[in-house]
């Protein structure tokens, strides 16, 4: 898939004031901190389309982009930022579950997980809830220029072993390095390939 056009339309903490019509939406979600902001730029290859931040946690509202006219590319709140207090904690959580939840334009959430790290506890737990909600998502490991390859694989196949204690079966995995623009290709065609079964 080419992108020609990517467009900044929306920022909300409602999923009732998303964006009106049935294009497919692809929402992009992990830990503050993982880089998903990096990674939402060098897809759609425009530098400053979503909000790059030293400070983790700095994604506190659903925004929504349009896609070569075709699709939405969401971008989330990120979960867990210990420092962000308990209020503010549980009114992230509301915002993602709302969305995930009811927004039935969500065709695919992106649960991206950052490579150099074995299996977080707050990963599993959310990928545990998704599960339970039956909503389908897939894994991208991002940062995976910061590591040996021989060390991605022992961290590829912990994530495995740990997700095959209480799945039957394994989500999509992918791969991707924002800095290298590694894997920009993979998650596109992905992409394109279920707009295609839509």
């Amino acid at each position: 898939m080419e992108i020609k056009s990517a467009e900044f339309v929306i920022s909300n903490t409602d999923v009732k004031k998303c964006p009106a019509g049935n294009l497919p939406e692809y929402a992009f979600i992990g830990r503050s901190n993982v880089g998903k902001s990096s990674l939402i730029n060098m897809l759609t290859g425009k530098k400053g389309l979503a909000m790059t931040s030293q400070k983790p946690g700095k994604t506190m509202l659903i925004n929504h982009f349009l896609i070569n006219g075709q699709w939405y590319l969401v971008d989330l709140p990120g979960y867990g930022f210990a420092q962000r207090g308990k209020e503010g904690r549980d009114n992230i959580q509301r915002i993602i579950e709302d969305y995930i939840l009811e927004r039935e334009q969500l065709t695919n959430l992106f649960v991206l997980i950052d490579s150099r790290h074995e299996p977080q506890k707050i990963d599993l737990e959310f990928m545990e809830w998704l599960g339970e909600n039956g909503i389908p998502f897939s894994l991208i490991f991002t940062k995976i220029d910061k590591i040996s390859k021989s060390r991605l694989q022992e961290n590829l196949k912990a994530y495995q072993t740990k997700l095959l204690e209480s799945w039957e079966e394994l989500p999509p995995i992918l791969l991707s390095s924002s800095e290298k623009k590694e894997g920009r290709d993979e998650i596109l065609n992905y992409i394109e390939e279920i707009n295609k079964s839509l």
